[in-house]
């Protein structure tokens, strides 16, 4: 019962309507004793009920007194409540009126709740409609009707109160207004978190006054300085206005065109100053003159306009005129008289060089004729002379091979080992000038197909570690399993040139080869930890028979190979670059297009000293040189085949027919005696026995032999021969027929 009769208080009531509520109270409870009473038995005694009257009316009066105390403490904390909001509020527009900003706020509703003594205070019409309770929209409506607004030129009160409730919108407002008497205000509008809006007004006048008159000053300052540029160039220059009004002249053209003071007034006319120049033949052509009136009556937009005018006297002027971008325009006269003239000269003086030179070309036509035929003629006997050179060379390398697989003692083998150096130089010679002559005459084709790199790299690595660790260097090639579009013959000669001329150069450190991904293009590089090469000598190294002085005791070279690698990357379309420090290192970049890689066969470059034996097979040699023939089949009987010689296609028919078992493979010269070549006598042998693997060796690097061996799927390999390369082949064929 207790816990239910404070309910039945309100702390808004006064002790009068309290003390009534209590008797109401005491009265209810009394009523409902007796109620009870009635409906005990008769046996039941008056001192009895009367206790129990008594006790219950006890506990009911205690319960009345904890009510009546609580009541009194919520009221006195709802009276100090009350006291705090008001001093609360009162310190905050005490607040609001010591800004000197006037100051509003509007609700979540947009209604106004308080605003300060400055808010609008610049517009009496509008402050004294203020009141809690107006409406965001009307209180813009008040502002754009207000008669001390003034709003932008142009903008209706209409316009400039839909563009104010639209910016209503954003978080943050910062705008300016003008009022009557030159006065400015900025307006800012704020979002607060409840979503309400604080509007914040600032009298901004002095700055605005101040900025204007900063930004006069300046304008005065910048008309100075362009009235004194004016006087000080060598144009003569007209400024005229969007009325075609003359704005400025400077003096000096006064002195091209002669003006009287009278023209060179501001706000002469623009046509008035065309007219004088025109009358009495002061300046011609006068359809130059018509052409500048037209172009200052066209409207705006028009391109800038250049003619030439000449005066009465001779002397030429150049006009420009160019529209600005306020509607005026500027005409600048510029006197090229000297110029003409000097022009005029050096045509009399051109016209009496031009026959001289003329004769000079055809003296030096003739001269470059006479060496372009001299070198032709030099790059044809070179290549032309190949298969002579080539030829006892590569008998020469045979009969050393076979000769190093024989018992040889000490001092024979460093003989030995001593020549074949000796071969591979003269090769390494020879290939050099073969293909400086072949890129000099154009015979050069490249091939450009989709290739692996790893072969390539792997077979760079194999070559050249030995002379790495005989130059005491670090040979580092790194292996990569993409693939780029080249000519691979090309590429490879490109590789090896460059990591030879990086070995040949470094004499302590490394050499790197490796690649590195540039989009869709690779880049091969070759870097040495080698002298470097000084910036006025990178031009040079490109040249044939160019060489830098070698350090210590590097190898000496006929410098054709950096000459080979420019032209060959020329010829493949590979961009080359060069970076290099001297006294720290080179490095030579070849650019060369990526494509997918994709699975093939490797063309492994196996040392022949290592490779398994090739017991059992049956090679036949087509060869019209006797030794040349003997040093191959010395060869081929060192690596464990069985070879069959015979000087041509007759022999090697004949040959086959006494042993009765087709051969394994033919390896054939390309040329041949009696006008045969090894081709025709591949394809010959294959019509009779079938399908037969062949090599093709030939001193001819020409690519429509290269065509012609591809079609006919014979491999084709070049003189010198490189006998890691048909030791391969042969590996591959003998590997084919046991999978088979």
């Amino acid at each position: 019962m207790s816990t239910d009769l404070p309910l039945l208080f309100d702390p808004a009531d006064d002790l009068a309507a309290e003390n009534a509520k209590l008797r109401r109270i005491v009265g209810v409870l009394i009523s409902r004793v007796e109620r009870e009473m009635s409906h005990l038995g008769p046996s039941y005694s008056h001192f009895q009920l009367a206790a129990a009257l008594e006790e219950q009316v006890r506990a009911r009066t205690k319960d009345l007194d904890d009510a009546l105390k609580m009541l009194s403490i919520a009221n006195a904390r709802l009276t100090v409540a009350r006291q705090d909001a008001e001093k609360a509020r009162q310190d905050l527009y005490d607040a609001l009126e010591v800004l000197q900003e006037g100051f509003a706020l509007f609700g979540p509703d947009d209604v106004l709740i308080l605003f300060n003594s400055r808010f609008a205070a610049d517009m009496p019409d509008v402050r004294v409609k203020l009141e809690p309770g107006l409406t965001f929209n009307d209180y813009v409506r008040c502002v754009a009707e207000s008669d001390y607004l003034e709003a932008p030129i142009g903008m209706t009160p209409e316009q400039w109160a839909r563009e104010r409730v639209s910016s209503h919108r954003r978080s943050h407002v910062h705008f300016l207004v003008k009022v009557k008497g030159d006065r400015w205000m900025q307006v800012s509008e704020h979002r607060s978190p409840s979503n309400g809006t604080a509007v914040i007004q600032t009298e901004v006048t002095d700055m605005i006054r101040r900025e204007r008159e900063e930004r006069d000053r300046l304008l005065d300052d910048q008309a100075r300085l362009v009235r004194a540029t004016l006087d000080h160039i060598t144009q003569g220059v007209a400024i005229f206005d969007a009325s075609h009004r003359l704005a400025g002249i400077n003096e000096r053209l006064r002195q091209l065109i002669a003006l009287p003071v009278s023209l060179t007034q501001t706000g002469t006319d623009f046509s008035s100053i065309l007219t004088y120049i025109q009358s009495g033949g002061r300046v011609l052509p006068r359809e130059g003159v018509e052409a500048l009136r037209d172009w200052g009556s066209a409207p705006e937009g028009r391109p800038a306009l250049a003619l030439e005018l000449r005066r009465a006297d001779g002397a030429v002027l150049d006009v420009c005129a160019r529209a600005m971008p306020d509607g005026g325009f500027v005409v600048s006269f510029t006197d090229m008289t000297a110029e003409r003239v000097a022009m005029a000269a050096l045509n009399r003086v051109r016209e009496t060089l031009e026959q001289r030179v003329q004769e000079r070309t055809r003296e030096l036509e003739a001269a470059r004729d006479e060496a372009e035929r001299a070198n032709a003629s030099k790059s044809r006997f070179v290549a032309g002379a190949s298969h002579d050179l080539l030829q006892p060379l590569n008998a020469a390398k045979l009969f050393l091979s076979s000769l190093m697989h024989t018992e040889l003692n000490a001092d024979q083998r460093a003989i030995a080992d001593r020549i074949h150096s000796a071969f591979e130089s003269v090769e390494t010679i020879l290939g050099a000038l073969l293909d400086i002559s072949n890129l000099d005459i154009g015979s050069a084709k490249a091939e450009i197909a989709p290739m692996p790199l790893a072969p390539l790299l792997r077979s760079i690595d194999q070559e050249f570690q030995p002379l790495a660790r005989e130059r005491g260097l670090t040979l580092t090639v790194m292996p990569t399993s993409l693939w780029v579009e080249s000519d691979p013959a090309y590429l490879r000669r490109i590789l090896q040139n460059l990591v030879v001329n990086a070995l040949r150069y470094t004499t302590s450190g490394r050499v790197l080869v490796g690649v590195r991904r540039r989009g869709e293009r690779l880049s091969l590089e070759v870097c040495d930890t080698g002298p470097g090469i000084p910036p006025e000598r990178r031009a040079d190294i490109f040249r044939e028979f160019v060489r830098l002085d070698t350090a210590g005791d590097a190898p000496q070279g006929m410098g054709l190979g950096l000459a080979i690698v420019e032209r060959s990357c020329a010829l493949l379309g590979h961009p080359l670059s060069l970076d290099s420090v001297p006294g720290r290192g080179t490095c030579f970049s070849v650019s060369v297009p990526v494509v997918p890689g994709v699975a093939g066969p490797e063309d492994s470059a196996t040392d022949s000293h290592q490779a398994p034996p090739l017991d059992d097979m049956i090679v036949i040699v087509i060869e019209n040189d006797v030794e040349v023939r003997a040093g191959m089949i010395s060869v081929l009987e060192d690596w464990g085949t069985s070879p069959l010689e015979a000087q041509g296609l007759a022999d090697a028919a004949a040959l086959i027919e006494d042993v009765g078992v087709a051969p394994d493979v033919i390896i054939a010269d390309y040329v041949l005696d009696d006008g045969e070549n090894g081709l025709d006598a591949i394809a010959a042998l294959r019509s009779r026995h079938g399908v037969i693997p062949a090599v093709l060796v030939s001193a001819d690097r020409s690519a429509e032999l290269k065509l012609r061996a591809q079609a006919a799927d014979v491999t084709l390999l070049h003189k010198p021969l490189e006998l890691h390369r048909l030791r391969a082949v042969l590996q591959w064929v003998k590997n084919s027929s046991a999978r088979a």
